[in-house]
C-alpha cells in the first residue's frame, strides 16, 4: 500500500494508466465501452428471484456538513397541498376545477446518491481523454456531461461485502482498501471479477451512520475506502464502473499531502472510469449474504441532465 505519496508519483501513475485514444479521440463515455450488448443480455439472466433492492439513500437524509465544495442538503418545497385543496383554493369557479398536490426540490448533483460524470475531476488543466477543462463552463460541460452516459448504466453488478469479510460492521475511517482485500473478499465470496462489471465496494460507513443518526463527517471527513493503488486494480480489470456507499470511494486521510483525492485524480481523468458514490447497500448486502450470490442486474440510468458534472440516481440491484 502506497504511504506519502508524492506528486509526481500521482502523474506517473495517471499516465501509465490512461485510457485517453483508446476508444477513439472523440470519446466521451470512458470505461463503460467495455459494456457490450451480450453482457447486458448476460446480466438480465442473473434475474432468478425477482428481488428488488433499490440503492439509493434516503433524499432527506442530512449528510453535507460543508465540508466540501459548499454543497447542501435537499430543500423539498411543497407548492400545492391537500390543506390547499380541501380550503377550496383550487377549485376556481368550481365547475371544472383540479385538486391536487405539487412540489419541488433544490438538490446538488452530488448532493446524495450519484455519478460523478467524467467531466467533474480535473488532472490540472486535462479531462479525461485529453479534453480541456475549459470545456465547462458556466453553461455546462460540452464534452464528457452525464448525458452521454444516460443509456449505458445497466449490466452485471458485483458487491464486494469488505467490511463482512472483515468480520466487522464497518470498517474503520482510515482504513485504506488495497487489491489484496478486493481479490480476497471476491474469492470469499465465490464471485469473479470480470470486463463491464458495476462493482460496488461495502464499507459499513454509511450504515455507521444511519444507526447512530450521526453524519458529521460523512461528506468531506475522514473515510474508509481504497487505497491509491486500487487504481490499478480498476484499469487491469477492465471494470465498468466503480461504486461506495462512502462519500468518496476513495480513503480519507488520503495516503499525500501532496494532493487532495489523489485517487480520484487518476480513476476519473486519466482512467476514465463511472464513478458511483454514497450508494445505500444495507438490504443488498444482507441477501447477498444469506443465499451467497453476490452478482445481479443493475441498472442506475442518470438524469438526463446535458452538461452536468454528475446526477442524483435511485440504483436498482435485481436479483
Amino acid at each position: 500500500m502506497a504511504k506519502n505519496l508524492s506528486r509526481q508519483e500521482i502523474y506517473d501513475t495517471a499516465k501509465e494508466l490512461s485510457n485517453w485514444g483508446r476508444w477513439g479521440d472523440n470519446d466521451q463515455i470512458g470505461t463503460l465501452n467495455n459494456v457490450t450488448e451480450q453482457d447486458v443480455v448476460d446480466a438480465a439472466k442473473l434475474v432468478r428471484k425477482g428481488k428488488v433492492f433499490a440503492l439509493g439513500l434516503d433524499l432527506k437524509e442530512p449528510i453535507q456538513s460543508g465540508l466540501f465544495g459548499g454543497r447542501w442538503n435537499l430543500i423539498h418545497q411543497m407548492l400545492a397541498t391537500g390543506t390547499d385543496a380541501v380550503q377550496g383554493v383550487q377549485d376556481g369557479d368550481g365547475k371544472a376545477y383540479l385538486r391536487y398536490a405539487d412540489d419541488a426540490i433544490n438538490l446538488p448533483c452530488q448532493g446524495s446518491t450519484q455519478w460523478d460524470a467524467l467531466c467533474h475531476i480535473f488532472l490540472d488543466d486535462k479531462m479525461y481523454n485529453g479534453y480541456p477543462a475549459t470545456d465547462v463552463t458556466v453553461n455546462g460541460a460540452s464534452r464528457l456531461g452525464i448525458e452521454h452516459v444516460r443509456d449505458k448504466m445497466v449490466g452485471r453488478g458485483v458487491l464486494l461485502d469488505i467490511a463482512r469479510w472483515k468480520g466487522v460492521d464497518s470498517l474503520e475511517d482510515g482504513y485504506a482498501i488495497t487489491n489484496a482485500d478486493l481479490d480476497q473478499c471476491a474469492a470469499a465470496q465465490g464471485v469473479e471479477i470480470k470486463t463491464g462489471d458495476f462493482v460496488i465496494i461495502r464499507t459499513g460507513h454509511q450504515e455507521r451512520c444511519l444507526a447512530s443518526g450521526d453524519w458529521t463527517g460523512y461528506a468531506g471527513g475522514d473515510a474508509p475506502g481504497m487505497a491509491f493503488e486500487t487504481a490499478r486494480w480498476i484499469r487491469n480489470r477492465d471494470i465498468a464502473a466503480i461504486c461506495a456507499d462512502t462519500w468518496g470511494c476513495e480513503v480519507r486521510p488520503n495516503e499525500t499531502e501532496e494532493a487532495n483525492q489523489p485517487w480520484h485524480w487518476v480513476v476519473i481523468p486519466a482512467i476514465g472510469i463511472s464513478m458511483g458514490e454514497i450508494f445505500y447497500v444495507k438490504e443488498l448486502a444482507e441477501d447477498c449474504a444469506e443465499d451467497g450470490v453476490y452478482e445481479f442486474f443493475f441498472s442506475a440510468p442518470p438524469l438526463h441532465i446535458p452538461g452536468a458534472a454528475g446526477s442524483p440516481i435511485n440504483p436498482q440491484a435485481i436479483k
